[in-house]
């Protein structure tokens, strides 16, 4: 589990908050930390893709003694740390940016920036304040080689999620491959994550270990209205899951990240957010966790707020913390391959069947909707008559030659595994 960390949403001293809340980080069963951006930026709102520097660390997050005492005590716990890093623009506040405005084709700036061929700077969608950098350039390509490794050998990080991946690939594609071959020079087997669709297979194929579970469409999540018709989630999640143009287990999904505006519970409630999260764990990927979902935190990431109550007000933290254990414990969910179990009658139903073979099957059963009786193909070997969420035995019978029925109270998701295996 990656879990994704708004610093200031942790408390006033922003990454001593964090190193503060390590401990039940490790207890919720996370394995790596994605910082939100710790560069300085003129914008500082908690969460800022606005850099103008990009070796220094903002002094409203922390000192750089703050953020190794971070780093330090998440390794002496098994947690990995990681950097939300920016290098596809820059804020027009950063020096280079300012220089170039100032004094145009005279700045030795003006030729970072990519530019029209009216010489006008590039940007992507409204982000007029976010100047492209022109990757054509040998100075930029080396700054930013120089930037990436300075925070694995000055802070010892351990990869980074790489903010508008698909910018850079769009006007510079072989700069992946560089950065990987300079960073495993540094620290062999830096993680990094693409800003960018898992479905295109560039990115896993060229330095990156995941992808976000985007659509083709530049930032629309593949879940983005899978939850807005309940009655009809499962060919929703069909079409969703579709794509295997990246390996399944090297997708990045999630229910809430930066971008994913109000909280996933805030649209769609808490019982809907419990089956959600039974999905997020039990699909092969990566699961992404972000600040306070555990608990239920409603905020929006980009408006300033207080810090997160870590009341577990909604109970939703032993959920985490059990299927986050589960993708540990069965190597069904750890390692199987994933077939799709047709649910018939059932639309507002979503079954798959996780088979690691002899190692041992979990069949993940969702109810989206109220309560049902499914009817479903029954997984090869004994029957699957104990739900390893609830470590107690759920309502599975048998129900005529290779089939099996499940009865689920409404909203309702069951991990299935061998009550006599338990696995």
């Amino acid at each position: 589990m990656i879990y994704g960390v708004v610093p200031p949403r942790f408390g006033p001293e922003p990454l001593r908050a964090v190193t503060a809340r390590l401990d039940a980080l490790r207890d919720l069963g996370v394995d790596a930390l994605w910082l939100a951006p710790v560069n300085p930026t003129d914008d500082p709102g908690d969460v800022s893709y606005a850099i103008t520097d990009y070796f220094g660390l903002r002094a409203d997050f922390g000192t750089p003694e703050d953020l190794r005492a971070l780093v330090r005590e998440a390794h002496a716990r098994g947690i990995r740390v990681l950097l939300d890093f920016v290098p596809n623009h820059t804020s027009t506040g950063h020096p280079h940016h300012l220089d170039a405005a100032a004094r145009g084709r005279a700045s030795p700036w003006w030729g970072w920036y990519d530019r029209d061929p009216a010489g006008r700077e590039t940007h992507y969608f409204d982000w007029k304040h976010l100047p492209n950098l022109d990757y054509g350039n040998p100075l930029v390509r080396q700054m930013m080689l120089d930037a990436f490794a300075f925070w694995v050998r000055e802070y010892d990080v351990d990869g980074f999620r790489v903010d508008a991946a698909w910018g850079i690939r769009q006007r510079a594609p072989a700069f992946w491959g560089a950065l990987r071959r300079r960073l495993d020079a540094v620290k062999p087997g830096v993680f990094l994550l693409a800003e960018a669709s898992a479905r295109d297979p560039f990115y896993v194929r060229n330095g990156f270990d995941a992808a976000y579970d985007w659509t083709g469409e530049l930032g629309h999540w593949a879940w983005e209205k899978v939850f807005d018709d309940p009655s009809r989630i499962g060919p929703a999640l069909d079409a969703a899951l579709a794509s295997r143009a990246t390996p399944m287990d090297r997708v990045a999904r999630f229910l809430n990240n930066n971008d994913t505006g109000e909280r996933f519970v805030t649209r769609h409630g808490l019982a809907m957010t419990r089956v959600a999260a039974v999905l997020l764990h039990a699909l092969p990927g990566i699961a992404v966790v972000y600040t306070g979902d555990e608990v239920g935190a409603e905020f929006q990431p980009y408006e300033e707020g207080p810090p997160v109550s870590w009341v577990d007000a909604h109970g939703l933290r032993p959920l985490y913390r059990r299927l986050a254990a589960l993708r540990e414990d069965l190597p069904a969910l750890r390692r199987g391959a994933y077939r799709r179990v047709a649910v018939p009658g059932h639309p507002e139903a979503f079954a798959f069947l996780r088979d690691a073979g002899a190692a041992g099957r979990a069949l993940v059963v969702l109810d989206f909707g109220g309560p049902a009786r499914l009817r479903l193909a029954a997984p090869p070997g004994p029957l699957p008559d104990w739900d390893a969420i609830t470590e107690r035995p759920a309502a599975v019978r048998r129900a005529g030659p290779g089939t099996i029925e499940v009865e689920l109270a409404g909203q309702q998701a069951v991990i299935l595994v061998d009550r006599a295996g338990r696995r």
